[in-house]
Formats: structure tokens, C-alpha cells, sequence
């Protein structure tokens, strides 16, 4: 099934670039995304404050503020308050605006709702002739003679020993004139190109972001106040080197987004980052926000830190690499939308110049791909002369600087090179540790006791998965397998010598071990990506489940994988997918995924 362009992943950057492609050449280039989610951002994790100078570069003549609000009921809400503190057990510190790095400046920010945003960009999308599927999973890359042709869609009605069902229907073959991946931190395909073109400059390092949406009185609301913290209770002490913090955002109307991230270059075996967060709550600087509100929708991702030192090499023949999944977070700013969305209009700008100099027919006009993808070496030569990397260059060494000395010295550091050298110092901090390999033996530290969740601010971990709306088909391949090579990692490594971190980093209480064996809970999975990263040796890989698998940060009136299905399959003659959706229909809460002896149940979120 070809295309002039092909984009994996409907967030910022996958979604940008579809719209600046259709904005360049109208209906002269075909394009189309594919999204796993079973809908446009429903796999988009991100409560944010929101840098709009991309997006206001996107639509230079939409009030998209007043749009997105029409459209999906969110609302970017203006940032009024700018607070950072140091927390300690049981007090805490404001750092005056003036102290803080200027990147960490949120005037002329909104704080949104990522994945609405998504949804509304996808309209715009629409509007201007992309054809969007969500709920197909890219499973695999096309790579022949050395140049990537697309990609193949998953195979779909398969039961868990791997044999069809009734239901069996293969993956779709889409292949396109140039291939764009912006799946986001630790996409598979993505990771799987950086292998087989060699992309990689340097380890990449992640933090684990767990967030929770609350809504709260009106009275107890105060619209666009936005704080951040370092402290208590990840840090102890000035040379603690666990590197992380947290956020709290009050968004219009009644909404509090609050979470922690934190970095998986952590030593202690025995940390719970859930569990860290929960009794972060506790605070006496924080539980005034949430008191007498309500849990409404809970979630994880990882997000990439290394920055500036680990971007790949973006471009290879056939195929680009997008936003997060190139890395280009900025992890000071703690934002990474907006050089997601630039990063879209690069790489449109340099595929649309590419794809109409070749004097080739479109296939938009032809239906067919008569030439080998060309390699659009156009797209790194932007980003060098972007505002991506000189942003990215500049606070290049700050996260190592924690990771090394500590978040005192790392402060101090990170101070001196914003305010003084402004990057230009003449060395460099380079990240060169995998964050599987940053964890330390258990026999150096002690179990940390963590207090019991009380059910009103504090919640034990499968209550809140609930909150997810997380649901994968119970009888289908495990997509989170242990790599053959390491099949005795679990049981003569990660549990002998590092106490089984897995049981404990996990925000979805995936892995367990039962009788000393490891279990794999998998239909709890909410695509954080973490396994794959922390994993004593990464002796997990993770692999896309069915389309339409994992949670479901949506509202549940929206466009389904379903519709979606159906429309790919009549605008293109191809088989529809009835015979599995009518496998999922009529199914009851009782009747879903149930692990750990816990009835999964149906949210109607209002969005993360």
C-alpha cells in the first residue's frame, strides 16, 4: 500500500510534520500516520506547561488556544504562577525566579493537555488530506538493499501460543517514498533503525515520569500556578545522585496535574518510584493542592534526558527520526514538545524539497513507487542550523553534572553554565553508562519501608492502574519478551543480585516473581517503555501488542481504532478487520485482562 510519505506516531512531531507536508504541497504528496494508540492521543502522557513558539510557527493565522478549547473542552490555560522549591521531609525552600536558570522561565506559557492538543492537531490534519489510522501498530521496518521501504503493520487474531485464530488477519505492508518514525521516547522501530544503520553517538539516559490528573473544588483552584521541585524525598542530602522531581500544574477548569520523573540512572536497586511519588503527595508543600479532590486518571512514560550528547544521527536512505525518539528533550526546561513540533517542519520542509526536485511522478498521482527512497540528508543539515540543537547545546553537560557529583554540585553547575558560560564551555560532560548498568548490587543498600497508602491521597498501584483505562485482548502473543540470548538473566541475576528491581520500577506491577520464577503480567502494560531500559543487562524487549492495546488516555466518545480500521480498509479495498472487533464487542469489565486478581474497570477521562 504505498504512500509519497509515511509517518509512524501521531504525536507533536509525527503530526506537525503531516501538516506542514500538506501545507507545502497540498494534494500533490500523499501522506499518512499511523498511530499504535487506539486513538490520536490516547498513548500521549503529558499534562504540561507548554511552549507554543513551534505551534505559532505551525499556524501562524490560528488562534489555536480558543480552537482546542472548542473542539476538544481543554483548556490552555496561561502560566500565572512560577514556583520552584527544595523540599525537605517536612519544610520547604522557594528559589526566587531570579536564581533559576532562564530556561526554567514560563512567562508566555500555557499549561495543556498534551494529548487534546494531539487530537486537535490531528483535525487539522484531516482537514488538509492526511489519512490517519490509529490502532496499527508498526511492528516491523521494510529495509531492502539497504534502504528502509516502510513498514509492516502487526499481525492481528493470533492467540498466545502464537498460532492463528479465526480471527487471524495478517499485517498490512505500507510503503512510501520516505518513512518518518516520531514514536516518541524508545519507540521500537526506532530503536531497531539505530541498530541496523549504526545512528547512535552515545548511550541514551531516561527518567521515568508517573503523573496523576486530579480534579479539585473550585474554590481550591488556582488557575496557570505551576511548580516544580527537587528534594524529598528522591534526594536526602546536597550529593544525592539520584537524579529527578516532580511538577504540579493547575489547569483550567478544576484540573491538577501532578507528577514525578525519575531518572533511571539510579543506583538503588530497592527505589519504587510509584512508591516515591505516592508519599510525595504527602508533602506539607503539596497535599493542600489535592485534598478534598479527586484521582480521576493516572498514567507513566519515559522521556529521554541524555540530550544533546545522545542525538542520533537522524537521517538514513528512506527514513528520518522525529522528536522524542531522536531525543530532543530539553531536560532543563523540562519541555520537549515544542522542539518536537519543530523538528516536524524540518523534516517536511526537507522531505517535500526532496520528493518534488526528483522530477518523479507522485504517487499520489501514480498509486505506485517507481523510485528508491532517497536519503534526505537535507533534514540533519536543519537541525545543525536549528534552534533544536543550539537550545540542546547549550545545557548540554548539566544532567551529567548531577549524575557525577550529585544535585548540589549539580545545581551549582547548572547555574554556572546558564548564567555564565551560557554553553560555551570549552569541555564536555559526556553520558557513557547504559541506565541498566547504573544500578548497583542490592547487597549495598537496604529495603526502604514505604508507607501504606491511605485510599483518599495515597493509592496502592493497581487501583490507580484501573485509572489508566489500560486493556490489551488477553489472548494474543506477549509483546514484552525476554531476549532468547538472556533467558537466564531473571532468575541468576536480577533477583540474586539485584533483589528483582523489575517487581519494584515497574508503574504497572507488570513483572513479579512467583516462587522465584519471573511472571510477566503483561496485559497491565501501559507502554512506559521502562522494562526495556532498566532491566538488569535489558534483558527485556519490548515489542507492539495488537493496535489498539495499552492504556487509553482518551475520552471515550472519540474516534475509535475501530473507525479507523474500517476507513483504511474501505478508502484502500483491503479487507476489513470485522471479524476482531466483533471479537471485542460486548465484552463486560469482568471479562478483560485480570492478573493480579483485580477487576479492570472503564474511566471516562477527561484527558492526561
Amino acid at each position: 500500500m504505498p504512500f509519497d510519505v509515511l509517518i509512524v506516531g501521531g504525536g507533536p512531531a509525527g503530526l506537525a510534520a503531516s501538516i506542514k507536508l500538506k501545507q507545502l504541497a497540498g494534494d500533490s504528496l500523499s501522506v499518512c500516520v499511523i498511530d499504535k494508540g487506539s486513538e490520536i492521543g490516547s498513548h500521549i502522557l503529558s499534562g504540561n506547561v507548554f511552549d507554543p513558539s513551534s505551534l505559532n510557527e505551525l499556524f501562524p493565522d490560528k488562534d489555536w488556544k480558543e480552537e482546542v478549547e472548542s473542539a476538544t473542552g481543554s483548556i490552555a490555560t496561561p502560566v500565572s504562577v512560577d514556583e520552584f522549591l527544595v523540599l525537605t521531609e517536612t519544610n520547604s525552600f522557594a528559589i526566587p525566579n531570579l536564581f533559576l536558570p532562564p530556561q526554567l522561565n514560563n512567562h508566555g506559557n500555557y499549561v495543556i493537555s498534551l494529548s487534546q492538543l494531539c487530537r486537535w492537531m490531528a483535525q487539522q490534519a484531516e482537514e488538509l488530506g492526511v489519512e490517519i489510522y490509529p490502532g496499527f501498530a508498526a511492528a516491523d521496518v521494510l529495509i531492502e538493499e539497504g534502504i528502509v521501504r516502510g513498514i509492516r503493520t502487526r499481525d492481528v487474531g493470533l492467540a498466545k501460543d502464537g498460532q492463528p485464530k479465526a480471527t487471524f488477519e495478517p499485517g498490512v505492508e505500507l510503503r512510501a517514498r520516505q518513512t518518518l518514525f516520531a514514536e516518541g521516547a524508545r519507540g521500537s522501530c526506532t530503536e531497531h533503525l539505530m541498530d541496523e544503520f549504526n545512528l547512535r553517538k552515545g548511550p541514551q539516559t531516561y527518567g521515568l515520569g508517573i503523573k496523576e490528573v486530579w480534579q479539585v473544588p473550585k474554590e481550591q483552584h488556582r488557575p496557570g500556578f505551576v511548580q516544580h521541585t527537587l528534594g524529598w524525598p528522591l534526594q536526602s542530602s546536597i550529593f544525592s545522585k539520584t537524579f529527578g522531581g516532580s511538577f504540579l500544574y493547575h489547569q483550567e477548569p478544576d484540573l491538577v496535574l501532578v507528577g514525578v520523573v525519575v531518572g533511571l540512572d539510579y543506583q538503588n536497586p530497592y527505589l519504587n518510584p510509584y512508591q516515591e511519588f505516592q508519599r510525595w503527595k504527602t508533602h506539607p508543600a503539596i497535599r493542600p493542592h489535592l485534598e478534598s479532590g479527586e484521582c480521576i486518571s493516572y498514567g507513566a512514560r519515559v522521556l529521554n534526558e541524555g540530550g544533546y550528547h545522545s542525538i542520533p544521527t537522524l537521517t538514513m536512505p528512506g527514513a528520518q527520526l522525529l522528536g522524542c525518539g531522536a531525543g530532543f528533550l530539553n531536560a532543563v526546561k523540562i519541555k520537549g514538545t515544542h522542539t518536537a513540533i519543530r523538528s516536524g517542519i524540518l523534516a517536511a520542509e526537507a522531505t517535500h524539497e526532496a520528493l518534488t526536485s526528483e522530477g518523479v511522478d507522485p504517487v499520489s498521482e501514480t498509486f505506485e513507487i517507481t523510485t528508491p527512497p532517497p536519503h534526505v540528508k537535507a533534514y540533519q543539515e536543519k537541525y545543525e542550523a536549528s534552534s533544536i540543537k543550539s537550545e540542546l547545546y547549550e545545557i548540554r553537560n548539566t544532567h551529567e553534572a548531577f549524575a557525577r557529583w550529585g544535585v548540589g554540585p549539580g545545581l551549582i553547575y547548572t547555574g554556572f553554565s546558564t548564567f555564565i558560560t551560557k554553553g560555551r564551555e570549552p569541555w564536555t560532560l559526556a553520558h557513557n553508562k547504559l541506565d541498566a548498568d547504573a544500578t548497583a548490587p542490592a547487597k549495598g543498600f537496604s529495603p526502604i519501608q514505604y508507607p501504606a497508602p491511605d485510599g483518599k491521597l495515597t493509592f496502592d498501584l493497581l487501583t490507580n492502574l484501573q485509572r489508566s483505562g489500560v486493556y490489551h485482548a488477553e489472548d494474543q502473543p506477549i509483546h514484552l519478551r525476554v531476549k532468547p540470548e538472556l533467558q537466564h538473566v531473571p532468575t541468576e541475576v536480577s533477583l540474586p543480585q539485584y533483589a528483582a528491581p523489575e517487581s519494584r520500577f515497574c508503574p504497572a506491577g507488570v513483572y513479579e516473581y512467583v516462587d522465584k520464577k519471573l511472571v510477566i503480567n503483561s496485559q497491565n502494560c501501559v507502554h512506559c517503555k521502562c522494562c526495556g531500559i532498566k532491566m538488569p543487562r535489558e534483558y527485556i524487549r519490548w515489542t507492539v501488542p495488537e493496535g489498539g492495546g495499552g492504556p487509553q488516555y482518551q475520552r471515550k466518545e472519540r474516534t475509535t481504532a475501530k473507525n479507523a480500521q474500517e476507513n483504511f480498509a474501505s478508502h484502500h479495498d483491503r479487507k476489513k478487520e470485522a471479524a476482531q472487533a466483533k471479537d471485542n464487542e460486548g465484552k463486560t469489565s469482568e471479562e478483560r485482562p485480570n492478573c493480579v486478581n483485580q477487576q479492570y474497570i472503564s474511566y471516562d477521562i477527561k484527558g492526561i
